[in-house]
């Protein structure tokens, strides 16, 4: 479901690591260059593969994460239409998760090793899924926000260089496409509604707007390694240029519903045509994904929790398996 600016903590890997030939390396630009896929079978630099795992990971633990602050309304959705429809949703990002760890393993790390490195702290998710949903307005801000800002950071990935990661993508965007729209129809019957719930359709979109910018990551004077990763051809835009994208997009929307942008500022450049904003509060953003954020220590309590818990569905799969495995074996 969502991304962050590829890479939310602004760190990355040198493109060179000790052993690799230049020769290795100018052939291996040079496919990256020709527009060929990268396969799992495939010479690839070291830091090329870490950065993958780490952006692949991070991609995918935030499909995992993401399903609580949905989850949270999941039984007070106001309609049987609205549960069905939310509980689809949440479905279909445990899926997201599932295809994303399964591309991230074509690169040699394990599922348990990621799913270790994100209980421990060690891996991050992105800060969005750290703000709260206090009304149902917010699950609607969700959709149309969040997912479309995942939705823009996200369809460029479908050409990422790595074919298992690009393959993937395909449906992944298919499916948040029908969640962003999903989402826009939630807040339009708000906005439709009662002076009472068309307010609080403002309210939701006053506490989810600056943190769906954030989600794009850093400026990319402050993304140190975006511009390697471009030359790798997996990222295809600059955090600051999907951003853009993204205002230049919602912002019209908003108007649709009836409903103004949180910033002052705001105004469109006759001569562009897009939009200019405030400046994002950084210093919010790097506190939520240093684990300061409102929801941050609940969350990863949560999913602490449920691991825990499904320890015993874990252990008999894996029994499961052994015991097909010496049948097969005996036959």
């Amino acid at each position: 479901m969502y991304t962050q600016g590829l890479d939310q903590s602004g760190r990355g890997d040198s493109a060179k690591s000790g052993g690799e030939s230049k020769e290795q390396l100018d052939a291996f630009q040079a496919r990256i260059d020709a527009e060929e896929k990268i396969e799992a079978k495939d010479w690839m630099p070291e830091a090329y593969r870490r950065t993958l795992i780490r952006q692949i990971s991070q991609h995918a633990h935030s499909e995992i994460i993401g399903m609580q602050p949905e989850g949270n309304w999941l039984t007070r959705a106001p309609s049987l239409k609205r549960k069905a429809i939310l509980l689809a949703k949440i479905q279909d990002e445990a899926g997201h998760g599932l295809y994303l760890y399964g591309a991230a393993e074509t690169l040699g790390v394990s599922r348990d090793q990621m799913v270790a490195d994100l209980l421990s702290g060690k891996a991050k998710y992105s800060s969005i899924f750290n703000y709260p949903t206090l009304t149902w307005a917010d699950i609607g801000a969700i959709g149309w926000l969040v997912d479309g800002a995942a939705i823009m950071n996200q369809i460029p990935l479908c050409r990422c260089s790595y074919g298992p990661y690009s393959r993937a993508m395909i449906r992944v965007c298919k499916e948040e496409s029908f969640h962003q729209r999903q989402g826009f129809e939630i807040m339009l019957t708000l906005c439709r509604g009662t002076e009472e719930q068309k307010a609080m359709a403002q309210d939701a979109l006053n506490r989810f707007w600056w943190p769906s910018l954030m989600m794009f990551g850093p400026n990319d004077s402050a993304s140190k390694h975006s511009a390697q990763s471009m030359a790798w051809k997996i990222k295809r835009f600059s955090n600051d240029e999907l951003r853009q994208k993204f205002i230049d997009v919602t912002v019209p929307q908003a108007d649709f519903l009836g409903l103004t942008i949180p910033d002052d500022k705001l105004r469109q450049n006759e001569e562009t045509g897009h939009y200019e904003h405030s400046e994002i509060d950084w210093q919010e953003f790097f506190e939520v994904i240093s684990g300061n954020g409102p929801c941050n220590k609940e969350r990863m309590a949560k999913r602490r929790k449920a691991h825990d818990d499904g320890a015993w569905v874990r252990e008999a799969a894996r029994a499961h398996a052994a015991k097909k495995a010496d049948a097969s074996a005996a036959a």
